[in-house]
């Protein structure tokens, strides 16, 4: 049975017209017509009856719609209540950052505000994740993107620098270039813990023989501050101590290579309303990542 038939059928009983039927369900008055005629053609049976006023419901009809209006009416109201809560943006969202992105922290911060009704699940971790797999909605990437079964949406891009405590340049003099940088005691982001890292500086690779590795930059950051080290440091986690003096710059005329940095999300027919609502508010409100990003030294 066509669900949408019956549909018609019910708002033809109730309202006793075909047209006032089609006027309320927003729908060509022939196409209304054809339906309950192709209803009546399965039921073989006859519905309604044409009367002066309009139509009415025969005996069989009646039966129908004493037995499917109830239905009709749950299934509308469950659809309404559904529209409305994407409208107002009630549900879950599942989300993968890489580990001690600051920036984004601010900017989840603000959409949630902006949206109290959603339940968002943060997992932080420097592998790229299975979106599918793993469960995950909107995934925060850093770098290319080789991925055919996720549609990317770019937000910026940003450099890692090159910095170190004033008090450990002064004790072993400001490298002028790349292959000074050994002068330093150095650390290096690693994936792993026999990772042989290298630093790519003006287009210029350089292996770099470091006294400590460590998957999370907060650690290389404090250790930095500490004196112990050079190290490098997405801008964003650097600029802050770069003001403050408690950082400087090294070889600033050698810069890192961009990094871009992009959304990723399964390749769908339709994103639900929660990730749309989520992209459209990072690319909205993405200046304030990029502030974060800026580095004057």
């Amino acid at each position: 049975m066509d669900y949408n038939a019956v549909r018609m059928f019910v708002a033809v009983a109730q309202t006793g017209s075909l047209s006032s039927a089609a006027a309320r369900l927003g729908v060509p008055l022939p196409t209304l017509s054809r339906k309950v005629a192709e209803l009546e053609a399965d039921l073989k049976v006859q519905l309604l009856e044409r009367t002066a006023k309009g139509c009415r419901p025969t005996e069989a009809g009646s039966r129908l719609f004493e037995q499917a209006s109830g239905g009709i009416d749950l299934l509308e109201e469950a659809e309404r209540a559904i529209l409305s809560e994407q409208a107002q943006l009630v549900g879950r969202l599942r989300l993968s950052l890489p580990q001690s992105f600051e920036p984004w922290w601010d900017l989840l911060a603000l959409f949630q505000r902006a949206h109290p009704g959603i339940q968002i699940n943060v997992y932080s971790t420097e592998r790229r994740v299975d979106l599918l797999a793993d469960g995950v909605d909107v995934a925060l990437r850093v770098g290319a993107i080789a991925d055919d079964t996720v549609i990317a949406r770019h937000m910026l891009t940003f450099r890692h620098i090159l910095v170190a405590s004033p008090e450990l340049v002064a004790a072993h003099d400001r490298p002028e270039g790349p292959q000074d940088i050994l002068r330093l005691p150095c650390a290096a982001w690693g994936s792993t813990l026999d990772a042989q890292p290298t630093w790519t500086l003006g287009g210029e690779t350089q292996k770099i023989n470091a006294t400590f590795t460590a998957n999370d930059y907060l650690h290389l950051r404090a250790r930095a501050i500490a004196g112990d080290v050079a190290t490098e440091l997405p801008s964003f986690l650097a600029a802050e101590y770069l003001k403050s003096r408690e950082l400087v710059e090294l070889l600033p005329e050698y810069p890192f290579p961009e990094t871009a940095l992009h959304l990723v999300y399964k390749r769908q027919r339709h994103p639900s309303t929660i990730v749309r609502a989520y992209l459209d508010f990072c690319s909205a409100h993405i200046a304030i990542v990029e502030a974060r990003c800026r580095v004057t030294s």
